[in-house]
């Protein structure tokens, strides 16, 4: 085993003559460090850090982006072969698969300060949804953006024209407070909320379940109602979007402003010890042992935490996480029903796929020129059900909405059972938990916020103001 004390920062305020203290560093156990030969630390001088961040999902790289911009040296420890987290897309037979159901919504207001959405070349959906419900389809549609559309949909059976008008003052009403408001005000489960605003059973049933179930991974709509509030304010004002290159460009964006060398894949903690001082040991699954003088950041998903920071935190509260399945079909472009970029809901009440859409519509980038990309997703893990008893399962149910012949000469690519998609935030909550554990130790996630990705990249940043803070240094 070999430990090694990383380099420290210079001192707050140096005098013009004062050099920057330096610490011990075993230059025969760069190599080990990482098994990636894209990340070259086989010199002492490059990995000069003050601060370790295990974990380069969306918050340890937001912790890692804002450390950078204070010019706080850092090393990030990633456990996998690649940045993201569960924010993730492989590459199948020329399809851009992301790792579940996942979109960017452009009004989330710590990523439009933080990501280039430019670069990022966005593609919207449709301001709205299609529902399946009694055999055929229903179009709610964003009546500031689709008016005619909108207008049409008020005699549809997904709700009484009592619940769209509830829908434009519900709008009225998030849009009228800050998000700080929103996310400490007083809270009930988000189907608390609908039934005391007035939303009848059938656009609760029809709509609201698949709609919000969909983003929450909840169908009972137990989450609570300030990340409802959160979420459905960022609807009105900003567009939901996939990156042209697949979600993984977001993280990707992220690391590459990192430093060269910053970041260490293949790289898995397996314990921190402060040992008894202010400088946690951060110790690796290959034996490394690493030592920073600034502290860590934890920014791993809730159950890890937990198992890395060994009961510093107290009883954690035993809430089922979030989980889902989404299967991946492939089909001819001109086998497939629609050419619109927009979400399907079911609102039948029946069934086990809660919502698809047609990927290659929204973003032609996701698959090969004459072939369509089609995403599922369910909500759970459906544990003792085989991925080839729920392709069937879910092929048979789409027959239903789309037709037999149609749907009969789709391929299926992939499936993935996302056993932890989000953390549980059904009320009681505290969307803005300190990051501080103790002195030298801290943690980000989107469990202590809010479980979007704004909440992972706010939690990032204020795990690492909240060590600056500490540490007593102020920003560049």
């Amino acid at each position: 085993m070999t430990t090694i004390t990383i380099f420290s920062v210079p001192c707050t305020n140096p005098s013009p003559l004062s050099s920057p203290k330096r610490f011990r560093f075993n230059p025969q156990s760069s190599a080990q460090l990482s098994p990636t030969s894209s990340l070259p630390l086989q010199t002492p001088s490059l990995p000069k850090t003050g601060v370790i961040v295990i974990g380069a999902g969306l918050a340890g790289l937001a912790a890692a982006n804002h450390l950078n911009s204070n010019n706080i040296p850092f090393l990030l420890l990633e456990a996998s072969d690649a940045v993201g987290g569960r924010v993730r897309t492989d590459i199948v037979d020329g399809f851009l698969l992301d790792r579940g159901f996942q979109i960017l919504i452009t009004a989330y207001p710590e990523a439009r300060k933080l990501l280039n959405y430019q670069s990022l070349d966005l593609q919207k959906f449709y301001s709205g949804a299609r529902i399946f419900y009694d055999g055929q389809f229903h179009t709610v549609a964003d009546p500031l953006r689709h008016f005619w559309d909108s207008a049409k949909s008020l005699t549809n059976p997904i709700g009484s024209p009592l619940d769209k008008l509830l829908i434009g003052s519900t709008r009225i009403r998030v849009l009228a407070k800050s998000d700080e408001e929103i996310l400490a005000a007083e809270e009930v489960p988000t189907i608390a909320l609908l039934k005391k605003l007035g939303f009848s059973d059938s656009i609760i049933g029809r709509f609201f379940r698949p709609f919000f179930g969909g983003i929450f991974f909840d169908p009972d709509l137990e989450t609570t109602s300030r990340l409802f509030d959160f979420v459905f304010k960022c609807l009105a004002l900003g567009d939901n979007t996939l990156p042209a290159r697949g979600i993984s460009a977001i993280p990707e964006q992220l690391a590459a402003r990192l430093p060269s060398g910053s970041l260490l894949l293949n790289s898995k903690v397996v314990s921190v010890d402060l040992n008894g001082s202010e400088t946690p040991l951060v110790r690796l699954q290959n034996g490394d042992v690493l030592r920073s003088k600034l502290g860590v950041i934890i920014a791993v998903e809730e159950p890890a935490a937990v198992q890395l920071l060994a009961g510093r935190t107290g009883p954690v509260p035993k809430k089922p996480v979030r989980s889902t399945v989404c299967l991946y079909f492939t089909a001819n472009r001109d086998k497939i029903p629609v050419q619109d970029p927009v979400l399907f809901l079911n609102g039948s009440g029946k069934g086990i796929v809660n919502n698809m859409f047609f990927a290659t519509n929204v973003a032609s980038s996701y698959g090969p020129p004459d072939k369509a990309l089609v995403s599922v997703s369910l909500i759970g893990v459906f544990e003792g059900v085989s991925d080839d008893e729920l392709v069937g399962k879910v092929i048979e149910e789409l027959r239903g909405w789309f037709g037999g012949r149609m749907v009969a000469e789709w391929k299926h690519l992939r499936t993935y059972r996302i056993g932890f998609a989000q953390p549980n935030q059904c009320p009681p909550t505290d969307l803005k938990k300190n990051p501080r554990v103790e002195s030298g130790l801290y943690v980000c996630g989107d469990y202590l916020t809010s479980a979007t990705f704004d909440g992972a990249l706010v939690s990032g940043r204020r795990a690492s103001e909240s060590l600056l803070k500490d540490r007593a240094l102020s920003p560049s």
